[in-house]
């Protein structure tokens, strides 16, 4: 896409353009977004039948994954500097397939570790499709970033049904190998993934094709350390660790904990992650007229009647409305802080900044998921809920002093 002058014109046609990209990024965010709800339907279940007698080890392979996506985050970050965004996305693509048929042959040879390592690839794949969102947000005029978010995030809506459904209709396909099926479905999707890459046309934010003329590059520390940065960024970690902490455990509750069977707790899955990404269709819109502070805040208070649902009691009910609320609250507050990120950084800025964000990101997420299975193991399902509290009452804490802050300064 080439930035074009001229008035009204000049605006339209770069909102289409921004536009299209946006609608593929969406389709490709859709199918490459199953990973995710395929790793962690049966991630768990999968690694504790894998282990001995030490049970505390069975998010171990859903911790590589996490520890993948920080991986993938430099990496995509590294190849987008080089080779651009577009093939970057391709390289994701591709280790999405391969993780998928490292995983299926791991539970061929009754190897955890192999497991784990065949997780962690998919979750480097994992990390490149999060660097989607900025990509849409990057490709649009400022007025349409928060939408081209949303758009993206929206796009898990197709993922949050065909990866659980995937799930229930193939892991039984290579019996009595079980779950092999689910992971060996990765490679196909993938592969659909890349077609539709190809037709992208995405701005080359690449510092020898762009920096001259978008002005003075700021260093990295004088950017993060600013208070709209700071805040943005601690409240998106916070929320994707909370709901990865919780998320991570529930599976593993439901079936060993409770004896519910491996189907309802991969619904109960399928229902968080549709209820992370459907208030997406409306989150970019709340965010544009209301701000994006206000959006976080929302979903801080949704997580905390989360955790209130899942102490409530370990009913079937308890957990798909605990896990329902655990989506949703992330969808705002994610949304919300993703918007808050965006707008902190120059557009010449875009890949070092995204890069740092995504790696702390991610690297909290892989100790939240390693986390989760130790806490549940030693203390039950409803300690899980209780790190809920103190970490959204710090959260709402930041957004207060960044509201005052930037009333003062207004003034």
């Amino acid at each position: 896409m080439t930035v074009r002058a001229g008035g009204v014109q000049g605006v339209g046609l770069e909102l289409r353009d921004a536009r299209r990209n946006v609608y593929l990024l969406t389709a490709a965010q859709a199918i490459l977004g199953i990973i995710g709800p395929i790793v962690f339907s049966v991630g768990g279940v999968a690694g504790y039948q894998l282990l001995g007698d030490d049970k505390s080890l069975a998010t171990a392979p859903l911790t590589g994954f996490n520890v993948g996506v920080a991986l993938g985050a430099i990496f995509v970050t590294a190849m987008s500097r080089f080779i651009g965004r577009k093939a970057a996305f391709v390289v994701g693509a591709l280790l999405g397939a391969g993780g998928g048929l490292v995983a299926a042959s791991a539970l061929f040879r009754n190897d955890f570790w192999l497991f784990a390592l065949g997780l962690c690839i998919c979750g480097m794949a994992g990390g490149f499709t999060q660097k989607l969102r900025f990509a849409a947000a990057d490709a649009s005029p400022r007025f349409y970033k928060p939408r081209a978010i949303s758009w993206i995030l929206a796009g898990g809506m197709v993922s949050a049904v065909l990866g659980p459904q995937l799930v229930i209709l193939a892991k039984d396909a290579l019996a009595p190998v079980f779950f092999a099926g689910a992971f060996i479905a990765m490679v196909p999707t993938c592969l659909a993934a890349i077609a539709i890459l190809a037709f992208l046309r995405l701005p080359d934010l690449r510092p020898a094709a762009g920096a001259a003329s978008m002005g003075p590059i700021r260093p990295l520390r004088e950017i993060v350390l600013t208070q709209r940065f700071l805040t943005g960024m601690v409240c998106g970690i916070s929320t994707y660790a909370l709901m990865t902490f919780m998320m991570t455990g529930a599976p593993i509750a439901m079936v060993v904990g409770c004896g519910f069977s491996q189907d309802l707790a991969t619904l109960g899955i399928q229902w968080h992650v549709l209820a992370m990404f459907a208030p997406s269709f409306f989150t970019g819109m709340l965010v544009s007229r209301y701000g994006p502070e206000r959006v976080v805040a929302c979903g801080l208070v949704i997580l905390m009647l989360c955790a209130l649902v899942a102490h409530a009691g370990v009913t079937l009910w308890n957990f798909w409305g605990a896990l329902i609320l655990l989506g949703a609250g992330w969808n705002f507050g994610f949304i919300g802080s993703t918007a808050i990120v965006a707008s902190s950084y120059r557009p010449q800025e875009a890949d070092k900044v995204q890069g740092f964000h995504d790696i702390i990101l991610f690297s909290t997420v892989a100790l939240a998921s390693f986390g989760s299975g130790k806490v549940l193991t030693a203390y039950g399902w409803d300690m899980l809920s209780a790190a809920v509290w103190p970490v959204t009452a710090f959260c709402v804490l930041l957004l207060v002093a960044l509201f005052v802050a930037e009333r003062r300064r207004a003034v």
